[in-house]
């Protein structure tokens, strides 16, 4: 069986003491490659070494995420246009969308930093990697203005209804399916029996939302299976063909890299 984790921070500071063992963690449970949101110009940097330290390995996308999203984003923007302009070594734009858990100052400026991206990415015909904290509904619409120009991606982290599933899948993106699922109260163990398989790509979100029975740890790759379990349980399914099905459906997100 070969994973994939489709959005893993392995470049943040929380890994600055082991990230070899991680990654040989990582590799132990099978996992193939690791696909790294970028955040904002802070974190270019340490990603891209990241990169370059597992090649083929460790794969980056490049974006602005919301939460840094703030009156002069523009600026961040034209960073992210530039890297994207002159490196052929990221494959989605990412991770950009709306949050409204945080702060609501800047919402605004989210859904236009948004739009802008979505452009990006369709120049660039790359797959996008949106977070959409308390916004999904909302993201849903901004993604849907996109409808006929050849868009696509995943909704990172997906926890809302089955119908938010529905409207998702039917827009052709992915849902991603990580540490939530395994939650008691996450809402997401009831949904998985309706979720098609086909619209299922794995990930962590290392270093964040480890999966029961980590809950509480940092979060790290091979933390994976964990959610490749529930989700066979849910489903009745051989781990191995939620593994073989979810691994290809990243494949397909970021056209084989």
């Amino acid at each position: 069986m070969q994973l994939a984790d489709s959005h893993a921070h392995i470049y943040l500071e929380q890994f600055d003491e082991d990230q070899e063992d991680v990654i040989a963690r990582a590799q132990e449970a099978a996992i193939h490659k690791i696909y790294m949101p970028n955040i904002d110009h802070t974190s270019i940097d340490r990603m891209l070494e990241t990169a370059a330290k597992y090649p083929g390995y460790c794969i980056p996308m490049m974006g602005l995420h919301p939460c840094s999203v703030d009156k002069k984003f523009e600026k961040e923007l034209y960073i992210v246009e530039e890297w994207l302009s002159k490196s052929d070594q990221f494959v989605a734009v990412g991770e950009i969308g709306t949050d409204l858990y945080w702060d609501k100052t800047f919402f605004d400026q989210q859904k236009e930093a948004f739009r802008i991206q979505c452009d990006l990415a369709i120049k660039h015909d790359f797959p996008i990697v949106i977070h959409c904290r308390e916004s999904l509904d909302e993201n849903i619409e901004l993604v849907e203005e996109f409808g006929g120009k050849g868009l696509r991606g995943v909704f990172h982290c997906f926890s809302g209804t089955i119908e938010q599933a529905k409207k998702i899948i039917d827009l052709g993106f992915y849902l991603g399916i990580g540490g939530v699922a395994t939650f008691k109260n996450g809402g997401l163990v009831e949904l998985l029996p309706e979720i098609p398989l086909e619209s299922i790509v794995l990930e962590t979100d290392s270093p964040y939302l480890a999966p029961t029975p980590l809950r509480g740890k940092r979060n790290e790759p091979s933390f994976i299976t964990h959610v490749a379990e529930k989700i066979a349980h849910a489903k009745d399914q051989d781990i191995e063909k939620i593994g073989e099905i979810a691994t290809r459906n990243t494949a397909t997100l970021f056209k084989g890299h």
